[in-house]
């Protein structure tokens, strides 16, 4: 006889009602997102959940997912609020879903709520694993040990030429109050996204490339505090930037926990003129602290020299013949010459007194 044989619709309607009866209820699932996308018109946000092989790295569980519009829109911004990223794809999220089928679109998840602390602890554990990683390799304190320049004058930037930071940064450095001249060349960077990683590294390759035309390296991130800062809490670039010869300054604006970037970076701050003022301050204190020093040695040194000059004077006049003559001595010349001993002088020879109103000859008795 002819086999009893389900249509393909009443075989899903079944697997419908079986998968209703086993999950009548919403339940928390772990999973990592992939392929967020979000359709303008409507609202919803669709995407995979993925799992993957801790070793392999290689996909062992997939299924679809929905978030519809009302949802979305209250989670999106608490999620990002909380954690400080984008809501989107090679983020792990523990996600409260119902479990949905549908004859001809199949399994999918909708998901109803989000719990951002598990999103926060893979992070932190991510760079737990990166930092311990840097630290065994012996790199992550090798850019804090170079040696910073007293005042850094030639810069390179990496950052987006569109960054508004980037704008702000070089206005604050050119008006500086010491009016200090900075000479900078942007290298221009991706700095959200997923090619940001690729990009930083490129724009540091160039500029190791001719290292010695620069003093420092500034990396400009600038956003708001949802902007994507996966990819400064990368291993590869952050490998590169401890490693980098020249010293490397992170540009903030985030309150958010420090990024591996920024650990492994020689400084970490938000203006780097603000830095250049307090280093032209310092610097002018030095300056005039100099002068200073310069000019209480001058007036001291000559102070002391006219005084030399006053003593020579003085012992000068005192043995000179006249200041003696004035005293009431004489002087006996025999011959133009000053006579210091009787024995010098003979019977007969003719000898000159010289007083100090005039002078008289003698001849020398036997």
């Amino acid at each position: 006889g002819e086999k009893e044989a389900l249509s393909l619709l009443e075989l899903n309607t079944r697997i419908r009602g079986a998968l209703s009866r086993a999950f009548p209820e919403t339940c928390w699932v772990r999973a990592e997102m992939s392929d967020v996308r979000v359709n303008t018109s409507s609202g919803h946000c669709y995407l995979e959940f993925v799992e993957k092989n801790v070793q392999t790295g290689q996909l062992v569980a997939k299924v679809r997912g929905s978030i519809w519009a009302k949802t979305f829109r209250m989670l999106k911004p608490y999620f990002e609020m909380e954690t400080g990223q984008m809501f989107a794809s090679g983020l792990k999220v523990l996600v409260k879903v119902s479990v949905e089928f549908h004859e001809l679109y199949g399994l999918s998840l909708t998901v109803l709520d989000i719990d951002p602390a598990y999103t926060l602890g893979d992070m932190v554990r991510k760079r737990m694993e990166i930092i311990r990683q840097l630290q065994e390799e012996g790199v992550f304190t090798l850019n804090k040990e170079l040696p910073f320049p007293l005042l850094p004058r030639r810069i390179a930037i990496i950052t987006s030429p569109t960054a508004a930071g980037y704008e702000d940064f070089m206005n604050q450095l050119t008006r500086n109050k010491g009016g200090y001249p900075f000479y900078t060349k942007l290298f221009p960077a991706l700095m959200q996204g997923e090619r940001t990683e690729a990009s930083v590294i490129a724009a540091l390759d160039r500029i190791y490339q001719h290292q010695d035309l620069f003093d420092v390296v500034v990396i400009i991130r600038g956003g708001g505090a949802t902007s994507d800062l996966n990819s400064f809490d990368s291993y590869l670039l952050a490998a590169n930037c401890a490693q980098f010869p020249l010293p490397i300054i992170t540009g903030i604006g985030h309150e958010r926990d420090d990024t591996v970037v920024d650990l492994v970076a020689h400084t970490r701050m938000s203006r780097l003129p603000a830095m250049a003022s307090g280093l032209l301050s310092r610097r002018q204190s030095v300056l005039e602290n100099t002068e200073l020093r310069l000019r209480n040695g001058i007036t001291s040194k000559l102070s002391e020299s006219g005084r030399f000059i006053q003593l020579t004077e003085q012992f000068i006049k005192m043995a000179s013949p006249d200041y003696i003559l004035k005293r009431g001595y004489s002087l006996a010349l025999k011959d133009g010459k000053i006579i210091k001993h009787a024995s010098d002088l003979r019977a007969g020879e003719e000898l000159t007194t010289r007083f100090i109103d005039g002078e008289i000859k003698s001849i020398i008795k036997p």
